[in-house]
This record gives C-alpha cells, sequence and structure tokens, in this order.
C-alpha cells in the first residue's frame, strides 16, 4: 500500500471517529433527559395499554424500577438522538457519493426513517393494548394476573424493535430489485414463499399467540405488496431509460 492510499484511509478513519464522538457526545447528552421522562413514559404506556381486568405493574426487587429507568432512558436518548446521528452518518458519506446517489440515499433514509417509526407508533397504538386485553380476557376471580414491571417493558421493547424492523419490507424488496439481486416478476412468483417466511419470523419475533403474530404478518405482507408495486415502476422507468 502506498503512502497515498494509507493517507487516505487514515483521514477515512479519522473522519469515521469524528462522526461516532458526536453521535455518542450527543446521545450521552440526551441520556439524563430521557431519565427524567422516563416515569412518565411509563405510566402513559400503562395507562394506554392496561385494561382494568389486568390491574397495575408491580417490581419485585429492591432496584427494579431505578434499573428499567435506566435501560428507559437510553432507549429514549438514542430515539431523541436519531435525528441528529442521522445526519452526522449522512455528512460522512457524502463526500463519497455522486450527485444522484446522494439524493437517493436521502430518500431511502426518509422512508427508511418512517416505515421504522410507523411500525413502532402501530405496535404501541395498536398491538400492545391489544395483546394486553387478550392476556387479561383470561383473569376470573379466582385468576388474577401480578404483572412485572421488567416484564412488561421487555415485551413491549422487544415488539416495537419487531414492528420497526419487519416494517422495513418495501425498502428491502426496493434494495433487491435496484440491485440486480431478483427481478420484481421474480418476487411476484415467489408470493406464497415470502409469506411463508413472514409468517416464520412474525412467529419468532412475537410472543407465542396467534394475535400478535398475525397483526404483525399481515401489515409486513400489506407493506412487501407496497415495494413490490414500487419496484415493479422503477424496474420499468429503468427500462425506459436505456432504450
Amino acid at each position: 500500500m502506498n503512502s497515498d492510499s494509507e493517507n487516505t484511509l487514515i483521514a477515512h478513519l479519522d473522519a469515521l471517529r469524528g462522526t461516532l464522538l458526536r453521535c455518542v457526545t450527543v446521545t450521552a447528552a440526551l441520556y439524563p433527559v430521557g431519565y427524567l421522562v422516563s416515569p412518565q413514559v411509563i405510566t402513559a404506556l400503562v395507562q394506554w395499554c392496561f385494561p382494568e381486568s389486568v390491574g397495575k405493574l408491580h417490581y419485585f426487587a429492591p432496584m427494579e424500577v431505578f434499573w428499567v429507568q435506566l435501560k428507559l432512558a437510553l432507549i429514549l436518548a438514542l430515539v431523541m438522538a436519531y435525528p441528529w446521528n442521522v445526519l452526522q452518518l449522512w455528512r460522512f458519506l457524502l463526500p463519497a457519493l455522486y450527485d444522484g446517489e446522494r439524493r437517493a440515499l436521502g430518500w431511502w433514509i426518509v422512508f427508511s426513517s418512517a416505515l421504522f417509526f410507523g411500525g413502532v407508533a402501530f405496535c404501541t397504538g395498536v398491538i400492545l393494548p391489544m395483546l394486553m386485553n387478550f392476556s387479561g380476557g383470561f383473569a376470573t376471580p379466582e385468576l388474577q394476573p401480578i404483572l412485572g414491571l421488567a416484564n412488561f417493558l421487555n415485551l413491549a421493547g422487544w415488539l416495537m424493535l419487531a414492528f420497526g424492523v419487519m416494517f422495513q419490507a418495501p425498502i428491502v424488496v426496493l434494495l433487491a430489485v435496484r440491485f440486480g439481486v431478483i427481478s420484481a416478476e421474480s418476487l411476484r412468483k415467489k408470493r406464497a414463499y415470502i409469506m411463508t417466511a413472514i409468517l416464520i419470523v412474525a412467529a419468532i419475533l412475537t410472543p407465542p399467540d396467534i394475535v400478535s403474530q398475525v397483526m404483525l404478518a399481515v401489515p409486513t405482507w400489506l407493506l412487501f405488496e407496497l415495494g413490490l408495486f414500487l419496484a415493479a415502476k422503477m424496474e420499468h422507468k429503468q427500462e425506459s431509460e436505456s432504450i
């Protein structure tokens, strides 16, 4: 490796280090804010999700609430710092991209972010209350649920992440077609296999109940169909421009 290549590599690594350092610094600065609002977030989640039959959350260790709030504070800090962190990574990548690639990457980031937060919002607004109502339906005068704070928030966090990730289906389809991994027509022919794969992944990512599995699989399938439609339009446009 010649000296110019070494200098370029060192410059890139130094730029990456600076980018990551700025991301970590802002996230750390927002961590106390996340900790301050974490009790309100927990209260809002419980009020929104819990039916009367389920009752209230409990904690079973002296420091459980404190540790849960610390974990939740980190999640909230990462969410609040997300726009800043994405902007820093965007600026790091800009010099290596052409104008068309910059515009395309910008739209990918916006589209992907909107889908992720849309999945989290859908899970919070629809799935968690439905799941807790389903759980509360088993309660009887002789059989009363006692749910722990840590268990509930672990479930909520895992489900939100699962929905955020699975809602990336249109992005996966568009990128696969865009880079020639597979054609839109081939994806159409493999619908049955893809639907089976979606159901399997939904079963892995959700609790062992059919309600949450179906509620994750159905919107993922619809988003896959949206991605397939957009990918076909993109393919047609690329073919028209190449003629």
